[in-house]
């Protein structure tokens, strides 16, 4: 879908990649409404973009599910119509061990991260069925297809994220919306500390094997990859080959990343 002129609906837009996206797409001609749990970073995304009214804000909770019903009527009202949906909003957990994980992150990770995603599925959804093109992208992680330690329950939520999207893609084949599921690796936002996560104290980010995509980047490569009606938008080189890896080796790709990422649980975190 080529996004000129769409308006397109973008959750966690007040930071990280999903305020690049909201800046790209404004780049592009598209109309925007952001949604953003905090008042603030939309805000900061308003005034980054200086786009007045093709910009709309929407302070909200993806996982509170009356809300969510009732934001088509509010993008609709100010923009018209709406043609596609980015469910981009996410948070990962602490980075310790499952048998360590408090329940009450254990239901964040999937009210957050799924089950916010699919009440933002089906609320636009009917909307998006009755336009002439529509598009549906949701994002996922590398975390997604790939086992991390320490962020288990994290990438279960996004995994079921991954699987649930492709299963639209199967549902929607015969219809004008297309859908894609974003698969990110190591992207430079601030999805730790929006996350209430602390950094594992011992982590050197000048050190990292990989290092992370700036988010405009990120942004871009999302876009590029919803106007080519993609399926699979792998956001990075890390995504890429692991992507590769984890079908062609998966036990390998496994220890490689356990390896990378064990010192997250070892060392002692800040604070």
């Amino acid at each position: 879908m080529k996004l000129q002129d769409k308006v397109v609906v973008v959750t966690g837009g007040g930071s990280g990649i999903g305020q690049q996206l909201v800046l790209a797409l404004l780049a592009r001609g598209a109309r925007v409404a952001a949604l953003d749990l905090r008042q603030e970073g939309l805000d900061e995304t308003a005034g980054l973009a200086q786009a007045g009214e093709r910009l709309s804000l929407h302070v909200g909770n993806v996982t509170d599910r009356e809300a969510v019903e009732a934001l088509p009527a509010a993008v609709i009202a100010h923009h018209g119509a709406v043609d596609g949906v980015i469910n981009n909003a996410g948070v990962i957990q602490p980075f310790i061990p499952l048998k360590d994980l408090d329940y009450a992150v254990v239901d964040r990770m999937v009210q957050v991260n799924l089950y916010g995603t699919i009440y933002m599925v089906k609320a636009f959804l009917p909307h998006l069925l009755a336009r002439p093109v529509a598009h549906v992208a949701n994002v996922a992680s590398m975390g997604g297809f790939l086992p991390v330690p320490g962020q288990t329950m994290y990438g279960a939520a996004k995994a079921a994220v991954k699987l649930m999207t492709e299963g639209l893609y199967a549902e929607l084949m015969d219809t004008n919306v297309q859908v894609s599921v974003i698969m990110p690796g190591a992207i430079a936002t601030r999805i730790t500390e929006n996350s209430g996560v602390k950094t594992p104290g011992n982590v050197d980010p000048d050190s990292a094997p990989i290092k992370p995509l700036p988010a405009p980047d990120a942004a871009r490569i999302i876009l590029d990859g919803i106007e080519r009606d993609r399926l699979h938008i792998l956001v990075g080189n890390d995504a890429k080959v692991m992507f590769l890896a984890s079908r062609v080796a998966p036990k390998a790709a496994t220890r490689f990343i356990q390896r990378q990422m064990k010192s997250l649980l070892e060392g002692p975190a800040d604070g």
